[in-house]
């Protein structure tokens, strides 16, 4: 491997992490959400040293990153909006919601805003069925959202950051 010195932030916070799982059974999915909390993203640099690492081919270590919509492969924005498409959400109009999203941020799903603020990403059931529908805004849950309350929770989140 690359020394130390000659790795970028990212590359040593990688390989770091790799270390500390690497002789774990079943370390990929620990290593991946490890990176992604360090980084905010999986680079795709990162494939060839994850493989490496846990002696796996980089075809394993991408078809685990493309399988889960949880795992971002680009940096992701200020804000990261995850619209609940699960069926109880979808029956209280989480699909009109998804749509008024889309068309507000000028973007699709594992996509950025067009000024490259906000992360707009798909989650499948947050818990809150009953008070659908739901987004995850920064984190944070938030219920009962409509288009027009959506427009606000982005409002004060661009506002706030």
């Amino acid at each position: 491997m690359t020394s130390a010195s000659a790795v970028s932030w990212n590359e040593k916070t990688v390989l770091d992490i790799i270390a500390t799982h690497q002789d774990q059974p079943g370390a990929l999915l620990p290593v991946l959400h490890q990176i992604q909390q360090a980084i905010g993203h999986i680079p795709p640099d990162a494939v060839p040293l994850i493989a490496s690492g846990l002696n796996l081919s980089r075809a394993e270590v991408h078809g685990v990153i493309t399988y889960y919509p949880h795992f971002r492969q680009h940096q992701p924005g200020q804000h990261v909006v995850q619209v609940c498409r699960a069926e109880a959400c979808q029956s209280v109009g989480s699909g009109e919601l998804e749509a008024h999203v889309k068309a507000k941020l000028c973007c699709g799903f594992h996509e950025n805003s067009a000024d490259g603020a906000v992360t707009l990403e798909p989650v499948y059931c947050l818990g809150h069925c009953a008070v659908g529908p739901n987004i995850v805004l920064d984190d944070t849950v938030h219920t009962h959202v409509t288009p027009e309350r959506f427009d606000a929770l982005l409002d004060g989140a661009r506002s706030r950051k």
